[in-house]
């Protein structure tokens, strides 16, 4: 039996005797048959309570419940410090808003009370972030403060976009420290993640099943706490909005591959750690008179172009290196281009030949 069920039941006895009462009232003011009345007042009541109760109990309920379970520590505590000072208020001013005449003594205090509550906990809870750095560091305080912050003991916590996901680079990059904070992967990161891999697409489903497989290989080597996190936003749709949104609103940085949502994200304030760019950032630094040993393994655009590869990934083109065809060859660096794709070297035979 639900709790819901038996709030309907209760609401039916409740307002069904309710109705009866007020029934037995109203016919002995109107001279009516009192029977009829009870019988029809129940009647009404008991319909009444069996289907509105649920909105005005349990309803209510799930969503202050489902609202709380979003809520960060640190915010609750915002919110509740924010109550206690907005009552404080009321109560100071409760007095002086008594001695004026009836009925605003009687009105205005009840009313002082609601406002500088709502007040409190609206400044707070949106401030939560300046009032809790006054005392960070100092004892329980200070963790919170961490929390609000988006920050641990350790580091900054960070949001993991799908992209990220499944590009799996990022287990090995969380293995290596560079990510010092906690790793929160939100339930509707996973759930775009599970639909991705439910797909009927071959190539989006081996995707979606090589991100799942990254993600547990994260939680089981990651040098680092990884959480998956309920923490949503109500009333939107899109992945990438929720996440935005949310590390706006708890002080998170992103992790993403994604090309648009970093710009996005970054045009609203939020920090974004972006996989590729670190790739870009660690690859070795050639400068042109260097030498480097590739191995030609195909045909480049222009005549005589032949292009090897890094070990890193970074493209080398190579002048006159198409007879060198599959044969490791010793270059010379003439040029290094940073595209949006990543690095090329330009070279050139050491040798001349």
């Amino acid at each position: 039996m639900s709790v819901e069920f038996v709030f309907r039941l209760i609401g039916l006895v409740g307002l069904g005797i309710g109705g009866v009462v007020l029934g037995v009232q109203l016919s002995g003011a109107g001279n009516a048959p009192q029977d009829l009345w009870a019988v029809v007042f129940g009647l009404v009541g008991a319909l009444m309570g069996l289907i509105a109760t649920p909105f005005f109990t349990t309803r209510p309920a799930r969503a202050v419940r489902s609202m709380l379970m979003e809520m960060s520590a640190s915010a609750l505590v915002a919110a509740m410090v924010g109550l206690i000072v907005g009552l404080l208020v009321a109560v100071l001013l409760a007095f002086p808003l008594s001695l004026l005449p009836p009925p605003l003594s009687q009105v205005l205090p009840i009313v002082g009370a609601l406002v500088f509550a709502w007040l409190g906990i609206s400044i707070f809870v949106m401030r939560q972030r300046d009032i809790f750095s006054i005392f960070r560091g100092r004892g329980v305080t200070g963790r919170l403060a961490a929390e609000g912050a988006g920050t641990s003991n350790e580091g900054r916590s960070v949001l993991l976009d799908t992209s990220a996901i499944i590009d799996g680079r990022i287990a090995d990059i969380s293995r290596t420290g560079f990510i010092s904070g906690t790793i929160l992967v939100p339930k509707f990161v996973l759930a775009e993640l599970q639909h991705i891999a439910d797909a009927g697409d071959p190539l989006k489903r081996n995707r979606g099943r090589r991100g799942l497989d990254v993600l547990k290989r994260l939680q089981e080597e990651a040098a680092v706490p990884v959480r998956i996190t309920d923490m949503d936003i109500a009333g939107v749709r899109e992945v990438d909005d929720k996440l935005v949104i949310l590390a706006k609103q708890m002080n998170y940085a992103v992790v993403t591959n994604d090309y648009n949502l970093n710009h996005v994200a970054q045009l609203q304030g939020v920090s974004v750690l972006n996989i590729n760019e670190l790739a870009n950032a660690v690859k070795a630094v050639f400068l042109p008179g260097e030498a480097l040993n590739v191995t030609i393994i195909q045909e480049g655009k222009e005549l005589g172009q032949g292009v090897g590869y890094l070990d890193d990934g970074t493209m080398v083109v190579v002048d006159d290196g198409r007879r060198h065809m599959n044969q490791p060859l010793a270059v010379l660096v003439t040029k290094v281009l940073q595209t949006t794709a990543g690095r090329m070297i330009f070279a050139k035979p050491e040798n001349g030949r």
